[in-house]
């Protein structure tokens, strides 16, 4: 059995966001589900790990390149783990317990620093407390939750074998 590539796993890896985000989009516009805070961290976290995924698969030719692209996957997943983890979290909460709703992302950028912004998008609000959606039993945060976990061990599995493998 011959070994998969470097590059055509950075290929999956950017495929896979690129119909996640896709999928995202679709349910913002054709199924008119507003996205949450976390929804939008987690969009950003899909965007990162897609955009180190293709640039692995155009620039990783090198072992350097390699094995920084592979950091960049892990890294980038484990923030979306992060972010898809608390809003798994905020929306297993009891009813009392489910934070406040905020102002929208629109009024916050116009209106407070990006630092304030970045950090009222990271805890959550009590519109990150519905559910509107879920398949086999698990809501988009839990799926999200799923992704990153797989593509934080497909670019552990990219570091692991960067030494081994030329691209």
């Amino acid at each position: 059995m011959l070994p998969i590539s470097n590059r055509v796993i950075n290929l999956g890896i950017f495929l896979s966001c690129a119909a996640l985000l896709a999928t995202a989009y679709y349910f913002e516009y054709v199924l008119y589900m507003d996205p949450c805070p976390l929804c939008m961290m987690q969009r950003i976290a899909v965007l990162l790990v897609g955009l180190t995924g293709l640039a692995g698969f155009l620039f990783g030719g090198n072992l350097i390149a390699r094995t920084v692209f592979a950091v960049l996957i892990v890294l980038s997943g484990i923030l979306g783990i992060s972010v898809a983890g608390r809003h798994a979290w905020i929306q297993s909460l009891p009813a009392d317990q489910v934070p406040t709703c905020g102002p929208s992302l629109e009024y916050m950028v116009d209106t407070l620093p990006w630092a304030e912004v970045l950090t009222v998008m990271l805890r959550g609000n009590g519109n990150c407390a519905d559910s509107h959606w879920s398949f086999i039993g698990l809501s988009m945060p839990q799926w999200m939750l799923v992704w990153f976990v797989g593509f934080v061990l497909a670019g552990l599995y990219l570091l692991l074998t960067t030494k081994k493998t030329k691209g």
